[in-house]
């Protein structure tokens, strides 16, 4: 029979170590839209098929990358050899936050699933009626977000 402390102790240093490990694992920035819990960059969205598919569409675990500390999934290898080549052209602007809500100073996280592609550049959008504000007058939104993004930054951990 194993006393109590002793048990205690172990149950212990078992926990600590497996809270580490798991937020080692999780640990993500929030200057890009990403799942909290695993890491995984636009909650697992292709970047790439945005422009590709002009679609928002999943990435599969078998086709990952790593880029600015958090995990990217795409489709295909063509699509994940792409990002590698110039992850600044997929990677959506703002970190992937409403450029609406941005431009209000809000850190507000866009939905993969609402985005908008305007001058070769990728937008998400919180909600489907934002991505019609924008598309109709996307240079207003645009300099209001360029504003409001230096504030909106300073509010994410790095």
């Amino acid at each position: 029979m194993i006393p109590r402390r002793i048990l205690a102790g172990l149950l212990a240093v078992w926990f600590v170590t497996t809270c580490i490990a798991f937020a080692s694992k999780a640990a993500t920035s929030e200057r890009i839209v990403s799942d909290p819990l695993n890491g995984v960059a636009l909650f697992g969205y292709d970047p790439v098929s945005y422009f590709i598919d002009k679609s928002a569409r999943p990435g599969v675990p078998d086709y990952e990358f790593s880029f600015a500390g958090l995990t990217w999934r795409f489709r295909s290898e063509a699509n994940r050899a792409a990002f590698m080549r110039a992850p600044e052209t997929f990677v959506p602007e703002f970190g992937g936050y409403d450029p609406l809500a941005v431009g209000e100073g809000v850190p507000l996280e866009g939905n993969p699933a609402y985005f908008a592609v305007h001058e070769r550049k990728l937008f998400l959008f919180a909600r489907q009626e934002n991505v019609a504000k924008f598309l109709a007058n996307p240079e207003s939104t645009l300099e209001a977000a360029a504003s409001g993004w230096p504030e909106v930054e300073k509010k994410l951990v790095p």
